[in-house]
Formats: structure tokens, C-alpha cells, sequence
């Protein structure tokens, strides 16, 4: 089953979907978390087909700028490696704004590609006077295994994610991996009035937009 379908718990949302020819799912207005939003909506769909899905690509709204490519992208270590049970794509921040921005999630990565952590605080430090620091950030465009995302939404809220308010964290600190994969489609986050003008103009010749449009 290879199905794109939108969780959500808003009535206009679920009509609009609906009325272009889409498949929406009504889930619980009482989730905190998209990747709980996910796992519910996931459930239901299999309920409904009757069938389990193997992999669950979570692709959040509030960056309409992600494509079909950068999914595919996300999507790859976990068909390659089944050790793999989580990825986060990850792109390259643009400014150092965008790096002191807090709605920006900024991830460290080691050298085995994995995540180190995760914070909205612009790490690593540009203090101590290197000119140049890596600057990476998340993109939520994150594919789960099925049996890793019921797990992980099983599994309390930690400590430094309450802290951070990024999720992924849940997994750093109870032992698991991130795997990142680096992308250089730009996604923007919209979380501001500004970011949401710096969309719309982007979107004016986004050949994308066209072929949907």
C-alpha cells in the first residue's frame, strides 16, 4: 500500500482535502505531538484496509515547501538498512538569522550520521571564534518504522524534549538513532507572519505549485 493521506482534527481541512479529491482522516484534537497524530491515522487507515503499513513518512504541514523528491530522500536508509528505524532529512541554514532564529530546530550531526542533538538554540557555538561552524537544520519530513512509531509514542516524554520542545530527543535519550539524511531542497518552516510572506513569494514560481494548481 502506497497511499498520501492528510491526519487532521480540523473540519475545514478534512472538507477541502476531501473536496480536491484527497484522502483526510479525522483524528483527536487532543494530540500534542504530529508523530502521535500520525501513528493514530495510521491505525485507522489499516483498520480500514486491512492490511499493516511497513513505513510511515510523517511530512508536517507547516513546511509547504518540502517535495516529493525530499521524501524520497528521507525515505531511502530505511529501505537500504533495516537497522534503521527513524530519519530526519536535514538542509543547510541560509544565514546566521536563520541560525539565531528559536523556531529554527538546529541538529548536530556525528560522523556516522547520526544525530547528536538537537536544540532550537543555535548550536554548535559560534563563540570561540571559528569563522565557519556547520549550521544545519531539521526538516520534518520524517519517515518511522510502524512497530518504532507506536513504540516511540508509547514511550514518555523526556526530560531534554520538554526542554527543547523537539521530539526526536525522546529517542536520543532513551538509547535510539536519528539518522540524518542532508537534502538541498530548502525547506521553510512557517511559524511566523514573516516566514508566511517569504512563502507566498516563493510559491509564485514554484514549478511544483503549477503542476497542482
Amino acid at each position: 500500500m502506497n497511499k498520501t493521506v492528510v491526519a487532521t482534527c480540523d473540519n475545514e481541512v478534512f472538507e477541502y482535502i476531501d473536496s480536491i479529491g484527497g484522502k483526510a482522516v479525522m483524528t483527536s484534537s487532543s494530540h500534542e505531538r504530529a508523530s502521535d497524530r500520525a501513528a493514530e491515522a495510521m491505525l485507522l487507515i489499516e483498520k480500514e484496509q486491512g492490511e499493516k503499513i511497513d513505513i510511515l513518512v510523517m511530512v508536517q504541514g507547516d513546511e509547504p515547501m518540502d517535495t516529493p523528491d525530499m521524501v524520497e530522500q528521507a525515505t531511502l536508509p530505511l529501505l537500504e538498512d533495516q537497522s534503521i528505524n527513524v530519519v530526519n532529512l536535514m538542509g543547510e541554514i541560509q544565514s546566521v538569522k536563520e541560525f539565531e532564529d528559536l523556531n529554527t530546530v538546529k541538529v548536530v550531526v556525528g560522523s556516522d550520521g547520526n544525530a547528536m542533538y538537537f536544540s532550537r538554540e543555535p548550536i554548535p557555538s559560534r563563540r570561540k571564534g571559528v569563522e565557519k561552524v556547520p549550521m544545519m537544520k531539521q526538516i520534518c519530513i520524517i519517515p518511522f518504522r510502524r512497530d518504532f512509531l507506536l513504540q516511540f509514542n508509547e514511550t514518555p516524554e523526556t526530560p531534554l524534549e520538554r526542554i527543547e520542545s523537539v521530539d526526536m530527543l525522546r529517542v536520543l535519550e532513551t538509547g535510539g538513532k536519528v539518522k540524518m539524511v542532508f537534502t538541498e531542497g530548502q525547506s521553510i518552516g512557517v511559524d511566523t507572519p514573516d516566514h508566511l510572506e517569504k512563502v507566498k513569494k516563493q510559491m509564485i514560481n514554484d514549478e511544483l505549485m503549477r503542476c497542482y494548481l
